[in-house]
Order: C-alpha cells, then sequence, then structure tokens
C-alpha cells in the first residue's frame, strides 16, 4: 500500500533560496543569493565568555524547560527597544519569543488561515512567507507597489473584490526583495483602510534598524487603534542568527491565541540562546553594534550600485534602497532571470530570480540581490559577472 500525504504537499516545494544556498557553500562562489548577515560582526568571543557565565552561575535555570512567552527580563528590553524605535506601545506582556522570525510568520497562518482565505500582499512580497502560507492554501491577492510602497488605491479596489479578506502583509522599511520603504503618509493610509474594515495587519520589520540615510518613520503600530497590528522582529539581521531568536508582538486577545499555537509548536524557545541575548544586552551597546554593522552595509549597497551603473546596460532598471540587505533588478522584457542564473553559477556567481517573490507568478525578467555578505572587492566582481553572462545571453538572442 502506498504511502498517503496530505493533500497540502500537493502545492508545496522547496524553497528557492534554501536550493540555492547549498550552491553558494562553494567558496569560489561570489553569492548576492541569500539574506545573510556579514559573519565578521558576529560577537562570537563576547558570547562565549557569557555562555560560560550563564552555565557556571545559573546553568540549571539556563539547561531546564522554560515559558512558552520567553525569558521575562529579554521581553522586557524587546518592549523597550521597540516603543524607542518605532514610536509603538508595547509591554512585555505583548511579546512572544519565537525561532526565528518564520515561527512567528507560521504561528500566524495557523491562527488566522483557512483553505480559500485571502491575504494581501505586497507585489513582490518576501518569499517565505509565501512557503509558510501556502500550507494554509490561501488565495494570494498581489497588489502593485512603487518607491513610496503600496498602492492605496489598487489596495481598496481589491479589498472590495475579496470575499474572505483575513490577513493583509507587509514589510514596509528596505522590503525584502524589493529594498523599497513606505512613506509615512502611504503608513497611515494603510491603518485607515484595514482599522475601517476590521482587517489584521502583519507588520514583518526585520531590517528596519539598518538604515543607511533619511529618518526613521513610525512603525505601523504607531497608527494602531484596534489593536489590529501583529509586529514581527528579529535578532537575525541586527546580531546572530543562528541563534533563532526573533519576537511576535500582538494585543490581546491575539497573543494568547499565539501562546497556545507556539505550546503546540514547540513549548518554548531555547532558554540559553535567550538568556545569553538578554545579557549581552545587559553588557554591552547593541545600538553601538548595530551602528557599526550599518556602516558596514551602506558601503557595499554603494559598492553595488556603482559596480551595476558600470556594468549593466542602461535598460535594466535597480532600486536604491535606504537600508537593508536587498535591492532589486529588472531586466529588459524577454529577458528570463532564471535562464541568466544558470549561466552565472557556471560562472561562480549567484542571485535569486525575482519569480519566485510574487505568489501568483510571473515578472520572470526581475532578480534580486543580497550586498551585505560581500566585500567591495567581491561584490565589483560578481557584478562583472553577471553582467558578462547578460551580454553573452542577448547576444546569442540576436
Amino acid at each position: 500500500m502506498g504511502i498517503h500525504l496530505a493533500h497540502r504537499m500537493d502545492i508545496l516545494k522547496a524553497s528557492d533560496v534554501r536550493e540555492l544556498l547549498k550552491v553558494t557553500q562553494r567558496p569560489e562562489v561570489i553569492s548576492f543569493a541569500g539574506g545573510l548577515p556579514a559573519p565578521e560582526f558576529f560577537p562570537g568571543e563576547r558570547l562565549a565568555d557569557i555562555a560560560r557565565e550563564i552555565l557556571a552561575g545559573d546553568g540549571a535555570r539556563a539547561l531546564q524547560y522554560s515559558t512558552t512567552e520567553g525569558h521575562a527580563p529579554l521581553r522586557r528590553q524587546i518592549a523597550s527597544r521597540l516603543n524607542a524605535l518605532s514610536d509603538a506601545r508595547y509591554t512585555a506582556d505583548n511579546i512572544l519569543i519565537t525561532a526565528g522570525s518564520q515561527q512567528g510568520l507560521d504561528l500566524t497562518g495557523k491562527l488566522f488561515l483557512d483553505e480559500g482565505d485571502e491575504v494581501l500582499c505586497e507585489s513582490p512580497t518576501y518569499l517565505s512567507v509565501i512557503g509558510a502560507w501556502n500550507v494554509f492554501r490561501p488565495t494570494w491577492v498581489e497588489v502593485p507597489t512603487d518607491d513610496d510602497g503600496m498602492d492605496m488605491a489598487a489596495l481598496e479596489e481589491r479589498l472590495d473584490r475579496c470575499r474572505r479578506p483575513k490577513l493583509v502583509y507587509v514589510v514596509p522599511n528596505f522590503q525584502n526583495p524589493s529594498g523599497r520603504t513606505w512613506s509615512l503618509e502611504r503608513r497611515r493610509r494603510l491603518m485607515e483602510v484595514t482599522g475601517r474594515r476590521g482587517i489584521p495587519v502583519v507588520e514583518d520589520n526585520p531590517y528596519g534598524e539598518l538604515r543607511f540615510e533619511g529618518q526613521a518613520l513610525p512603525s505601523l503600530k504607531a497608527f494602531d487603534a484596534r489593536g489590529l497590528v501583529i509586529s514581527l522582529g528579529t535578532f537575525s539581521k541586527i546580531f546572530c542568527p543562528g541563534l533563532r531568536l526573533a519576537w511576535l508582538a500582538a494585543e490581546q486577545p491575539l497573543y494568547e491565541k499565539f501562546v497556545i499555537l507556539k505550546q503546540g509548536t514547540d513549548l518554548h524557545t531555547a532558554t540559553l540562546s535567550q538568556m545569553m541575548v538578554s545579557r549581552y544586552m545587559e553588557r554591552y551597546d547593541l545600538d553601538e553594534d548595530v551602528r557599526r554593522i550599518t556602516e558596514a552595509y551602506r558601503i557595499r549597497r554603494d559598492a553595488m550600485l556603482a559596480a551595476l551603473e558600470k556594468e549593466l546596460p542602461e535598460d535594466v532598471r535597480v532600486t536604491r534602497p535606504a537600508g537593508g540587505l536587498f535591492l532589486w533588478a529588472e531586466l529588459p522584457p524577454g529577458v528570463n532571470a532564471r535562464d541568466l542564473l544558470g549561466r552565472c553559477v557556471a560562472r561562480d556567481v549567484a542571485f535569486v530570480p525575482g519569480e519566485a517573490f510574487f505568489p501568483n507568478g510571473g515578472h520572470e525578467n526581475t532578480l534580486r540581490l543580497n550586498f551585505s555578505n560581500m566585500p567591495p572587492d567581491r561584490i565589483a566582481e560578481g557584478i562583472r559577472r553577471i553582467a558578462a553572462a547578460l551580454a553573452e545571453m542577448q547576444a546569442e538572442a540576436a
């Protein structure tokens, strides 16, 4: 008798980024594919000292089961940090520690989505939210975006046509994949539209602290009068992704529902990791760490923009992110980024084709480039190789 899997498996496939990362493990590959922070900024020695200290002085608690909500001191620190950075009004009782932001997405999908429910998102949107929520078989409703964020008239038009709109998912700061940042007016307007209709908004903010230029803008939560915003944040992009520490912030009664779901998923996030990060924030200046990382990433963004301007033809359009880890490129019509990727991998350089960021497909002539994980000289060489592959491809098609 054959093995019968759940029907949901029919629509699931491996993440393009995760599959590409297997290729980019080779040291000779110049990878612009993953959203990888620069490992030279990981505070390994400091964390090693802190881990030894915790295990020697408080090992029984650090190695024991803990509460689902998370380590109380860390939850207080996160709430205070969110309020200072984004004009939110959270307390520790709003913060649920998760095993990476991906777990926050998974829990949100479990809480809200039934088959056929409509999810409204930016077009393009974050690749891994598509993978996290496709298991619940929703209907994706893509909303056009420009350099100021989601088109609000298009959002309202699509909401009017929706039968069961359950969630709006957005990345307002230095969006993955496009690098774009929403204007203040678009943020305010989104919360007016969703608040009037009572639709929850998932505000995913992994990159908001990594600003290179301009002024920080209020979070969507700052305009939330009805408790509809679910905020996701992470230490992965500003500290160390391997610790798998992130958070979900929500108001009651949603918060307690999230806690119940997490209890059924993994009971709680690793206690030792939580205690280590909390102790680090007590002892060291995380803001200074972030400033140092941000300056390095600004230099790398500038290097990539300069290389793109030098090497690629004028009909390739790219975004100019004011922060974060990514920029977005649109190739001439008819150029397939997957075909280009094959030629680039042969040249030991990689990126992510843009089609993967559109839940309903299409846009095969787009791609995402990460600039945080390579030094400027490798960035310049990698873009040169991509340009050579593109020129070869276009010459053959001529």
